[in-house]
């Protein structure tokens, strides 16, 4: 389900995340107080606007209150981040993910309210932004800072594909190892590039980040337009 979220703060971890959810179809918001920031991301997401994140009357007018979502992506401005996570809870935001740089202002992120508090030492963009909305993805464990595995439910567009046509698996286009697949009550380990796969079905995956994000990209054009 498409949503209305918004992304405060435009370093790499905060473009990261912007794009991302606006590949993935959600309406995006990004608001920076640097323009150049603004500029670059302007084509690549909804709406880019130049902004004080810590006013109050600024939020207001870009009517923050309605969003689904809002993420304070903000990286070395420790007051600015806890300020502006601080507004949105008063202003109401359904749901506000916080980066935090460690566990002390983590700590602080979660006493003030933040639903969600993500590390972005340990957590890249691209995975923080599937983690809150693409609903196949159930599961993330971190291995490396770029390397991870992820529990993947099948979902119907892909119903009855195999793994090579997919191009996961062995020999397949993507470097991404399919470990496990669960169907209904049987456990099929380290399949083979013919395994079919059934809506559904839990496959257990271990790759790259950034490789990871590409093969998602790809799966979803194969979802019909609604």
């Amino acid at each position: 389900m498409k949503k209305q979220i918004a992304v405060i703060g435009l370093g790499r971890f905060g473009i990261s995340l912007a794009t991302t959810l606006a590949d993935d179809g959600h309406d995006v918001l990004a608001i920076d107080k640097d323009e150049t920031q603004v500029q670059n991301i302007a084509s690549q997401i909804t709406h880019a606007v130049q902004a004080d994140s810590i006013n109050e009357a600024v939020l207001k007018e870009l009517g923050i209150e309605n969003f689904d979502m809002a993420i304070v992506a903000i990286g070395t401005d420790i007051k600015s981040s806890v300020l502006t996570t601080i507004l949105l809870k008063k202003l109401n935001v359904k749901y506000v993910v916080a980066r935090a740089n460690d566990d002390l202002h983590g700590s602080i992120l979660e006493k003030i309210g933040a639903d969600s508090v993500v590390y972005a030492e340990k957590q890249m963009g691209m995975r923080i932004a599937h983690g809150v909305t693409l609903t196949e993805v159930t599961d993330y464990m971190t291995v490396t800072p770029s390397y991870g595995v992820v529990k993947y439910k099948i979902p119907q567009y892909l119903d009855g594909e195999k793994l090579s046509s997919l191009e996961i698996g062995p020999s397949g286009k993507w470097e991404i190892a399919v470990l496990m697949i669960k169907h209904e009550n049987e456990i099929i380990v380290t399949p083979g590039k013919s395994q079919k796969i059934q809506a559904g079905d839990i496959l257990i995956m271990s790759g790259n980040d950034d490789t990871f994000e590409k093969m998602f990209t790809e799966f979803r054009k194969k979802k019909p337009e609604e």
